[in-house]
């Protein structure tokens, strides 16, 4: 389906370090299937790694309130919040 090819599209994306066509891919496919927590994860992945970690952890939430087995998302969430804690006191 649509949002499954999106969402692959944009794991390609994300490999190359194309992150910007990463997100808009991975935004796309939560549009088309808002339901799908895979997007979200990736997406979450993305911001994280961009150190937009408010983003990432609104993504990994949004993960684990669709599906709250999710472990990858569990801890992604737990680490980007201990992270923005470091970076809070680095005063980055």
């Amino acid at each position: 389906d649509l949002a499954t090819a999106l969402n692959d599209r944009g794991q390609v994306r994300y490999l190359r370090v194309e992150f910007a066509a990463a997100v808009l891919d991975f935004t796309a496919a939560i549009e088309c299937q808002p339901g799908f927590e895979v997007p979200y994860y990736n997406r979450g992945l993305v911001r994280y790694r961009l150190g937009d970690f408010d983003e990432a952890m609104k993504d990994f939430r949004k993960v684990l309130e669709l599906n709250p087995q999710f472990e990858d998302a569990a801890l992604s969430l737990k680490q980007a919040m201990l992270d923005k804690e470091e970076k809070e006191k680095r005063g980055y």
